[in-house]
């Protein structure tokens, strides 16, 4: 008899542990391969600069004598994408073990560097995985927190450079719930909408931003007799607070806010610990009027969010047009 049934386990666990250490030292050489490659490809390419189609050629070529020995990992296209790789991060010093080649190739498509560097610092931070990381990439992330943020700022938080002090800084509107396979057009109640979060919460919290965890669902409030049930309590580690969520399928109105008002000032008065923070209100809902939040609220408000949810992704432009018209509502208020 076995006097430790946790040795099963546990020997189970170092294996997946020393399987996961080792992919991950065969992919991190594997990326240092390319972009030795990419380098000698660029070094020799600079040598015949004066014949204008030689860098075309030369791929050509290599991939031709290369692609037979080596299979499809030599293709023109391949070898187009070192030299890029190569060109993009000069210096192999700078490359992050901690992510793939899967990664670096989504970021080396990114022209601007500061986007490219805010997708790698996040991709970092938050363990993203190379779908994770695309998704984000597809959403417009780095578009989303620049509508409510200057770079400086979304790039400081990113690289942990420093920490988030207004929920603005981490909260995008909008948020864009298309893992959730709820259709547009289709009629569907809040509960549905809460059932269809809680089963993709994982993607839920990623969206939502860096640092949240969820505590409860439908938590009940006892005010002097009378029942109320939140929608969604998560916690944020970043701002050490707790997070109500109130989810709307309707256009937002001046009442939604008034009663996650009141959820925020019970949770600040019975819930909230002496070191935490003051907790931060969202209000996920289809439609919001801007002007309705501006007047119901304090001026000097930063407890209460209101966030706009759609169930697809969006086109740059779209995202384009969207900061676009928040500068220019930022001009207008300066004025």
């Amino acid at each position: 008899m076995i006097k430790n049934q946790s040795i099963i386990p546990d020997i189970k666990a170092i294996i997946a542990n020393a399987k996961d250490k080792a992919v991950r030292a065969v992919d991190n050489e594997r990326t240092i391969m390319y972009w030795h490659i990419g380098r000698r490809i660029f070094e020799e390419e600079q040598q015949g600069k004066d014949r204008a189609d030689y860098g075309a050629y030369l791929i050509k070529f290599l991939s031709k004598q290369l692609q037979p020995d080596y299979g499809s990992g030599f293709s023109v296209r391949q070898l187009e994408r070192y030299r890029q790789f190569y060109r993009t991060y000069p210096i192999a010093s700078a490359l992050r073990t901690q992510l793939s080649w899967t990664q670096y190739k989504l970021l080396i498509s990114i022209d601007n560097q500061d986007k490219r560097d805010f997708y790698s610092a996040e991709s970092v931070k938050n363990n993203w995985t190379s779908r994770q990381l695309e998704r984000q990439i597809c959403s417009n992330l780095w578009e989303r927190l620049l509508i409510s943020n200057d770079k400086e700022s979304v790039l400081a938080v990113a690289k942990n450079e420093k920490l988030p002090s207004d929920a603005k800084e981490i909260i995008k509107d909008p948020m864009f719930l298309e893992f959730l396979d709820l259709k547009r057009e289709a009629s569907y109640y809040e509960k549905d909408l809460e059932q269809a979060i809680i089963t993709h919460l994982q993607e839920f919290l990623l969206e939502m931003g860096n640092g949240f965890s969820f505590v409860a669902r439908q938590k009940r409030i006892h005010i002097e007799g009378d029942e109320f049930f939140t929608d969604l309590v998560l916690y944020n580690r970043l701002l050490q607070c707790f997070v109500i969520v109130e989810i709307k399928t309707d256009k937002l109105t001046h009442q939604d806010i008034g009663q996650l008002q009141m959820y925020v000032n019970y949770y600040d008065r019975m819930e909230k610990l002496a070191h935490e923070n003051p907790t931060i209100g969202i209000l996920l809902c289809a439609t919001k009027n801007d002007g309705v939040v501006k007047f119901t609220l304090p001026e000097n408000n930063k407890t209460i969010v209101a966030s706009q949810y759609e169930l697809y992704l969006p086109t740059e432009q779209q995202l384009l047009d969207e900061v676009n018209k928040e500068l220019e509502n930022f001009d207008e208020t300066k004025e």
